[in-house]
């Protein structure tokens, strides 16, 4: 698949022309992609894929004034690229992700989480431990367009799914020069992948577009916070306030987060998004079962900015589409500029489907 999608409004308007055969994707996603869970519970979509060949467009989108995932000015047209890295022990210190413009933080397997970055301003030299993607990366990507998406490999019931996905697949397995192995760690947790060498092979990359987020001053209200932890059924992690750095330092496992360039991971803005987690259809070789974190649909959020925390509602009403956050009295929910951590646990208690 080589389609292009790669100007915005040309996405959107095929998305608008296209939507009653999303509605009728979606639809057909309980037989393509069941929840399974145990209590019989609904059955989730496939992720929306990219159809026919590639698209012209004498009208370039506007550049924008800033760049939709940071606030700032660099790097307004570069292409997006979103990286799999694997957040356990043995891969820490992970390289990269300090340089990320997002880092979402997402439930696998047995309790445990991975990490899927996001550039586009900036990129830096090198990515990993690279793992492998899961069935929820491909629900949250598409409000990214088509990016490059860089990971290990996936099982192979997965595979006809990446295909489908709009992304430009630029795994291990596709790409594989752009992959290297390190001997600082042992296998699986020693790929690494050069960003620059990744993006040549996905020339049509799409670059940065409106996903939602919104940069400001802070709103009123707040509750002034230090810390806070998020958790998962076998992982935690922590963030705490630096009034000197003015970002939230990250602890992973009660300590501190550091990035192996130096220092210590974190970010401008911490956004807490509490999602439905269920089962899907995949599980790995242990026969522990993937979940399926659901990203559409609305929920509520808590988003840590400046030493404070806000109660917040995130809202995204289909896949293609970005996520929009809310405070408390219906306001846009202001974000920091700079890097942010998009932490998404389930609604409710730490819970393993």
């Amino acid at each position: 698949m080589r389609s292009e999608w790669a100007e915005r409004g040309l996405w959107g308007t095929i998305v608008r022309r296209r939507a009653g055969a999303w509605l009728g994707v979606l639809v057909l996603g309980a037989a393509a992609l069941p929840a399974c869970s145990d209590s019989g519970g609904p059955a989730s979509a496939p992720p929306p894929t990219g159809t026919g060949g590639p698209v012209e467009s004498a009208t370039p989108a506007p550049t924008p004034a800033t760049h939709p995932f940071t606030g700032g000015t660099k790097g307004l047209t570069n292409p997006v690229l979103a990286v799999k890295i694997e957040n356990t022990s043995p891969a820490l210190p992970q390289s990269g992700v300090a340089a990320a413009d997002i880092v979402y933080v997402e439930q696998v397997e047995g309790g445990e989480t991975r990490l899927m970055t996001v550039y586009s301003s900036r990129l830096p030299k090198r990515v990993g431990p690279v793992r492998s993607a899961r069935i929820s990366d491909l629900h949250i990507l598409p409000q990214f367009g088509r990016p490059a998406f860089a990971f290990s490999g996936v099982q192979s019931k997965m595979k006809k799914h990446v295909r489908a996905a709009p992304v430009y697949d630029v795994s291990h397995e596709k790409t594989g020069a752009a992959y290297f192995r390190s001997s600082a760690k042992p296998m699986p947790y020693n790929l690494y992948a050069d960003p620059r060498a990744l993006l040549k092979q996905a020339p049509n990359a799409q670059g940065p577009r409106d996903i939602g987020f919104r940069f400001g001053p802070a709103p009123a209200g707040g509750r002034p916070i230090k810390s806070f932890t998020a958790r998962w059924p076998a992982a935690r992690m922590g963030f705490t306030w630096s009034a000197k750095q003015r970002r939230w330092l990250a602890s992973w496992g009660g300590r501190p987060d550091h990035a192996a360039e130096g220092g210590v991971l974190g970010g401008r803005t911490i956004v807490v998004q509490y999602a439905r987690t269920t089962r899907s259809k995949f599980h790995d070789f242990l026969g522990s079962y993937t979940p399926l974190i659901h990203t559409t649909g609305t929920g509520r959020a808590l988003v840590l900015r400046d030493g404070k925390a806000y109660k917040a509602r995130w809202a995204r009403p289909s896949e293609d589409r970005g996520t929009t956050f809310t405070t408390a009295s219906g306001e846009p929910m202001t974000f920091a500029p700079g890097q942010v951590w998009v932490v998404i646990v389930n609604d409710g208690k730490p819970y393993i489907p």
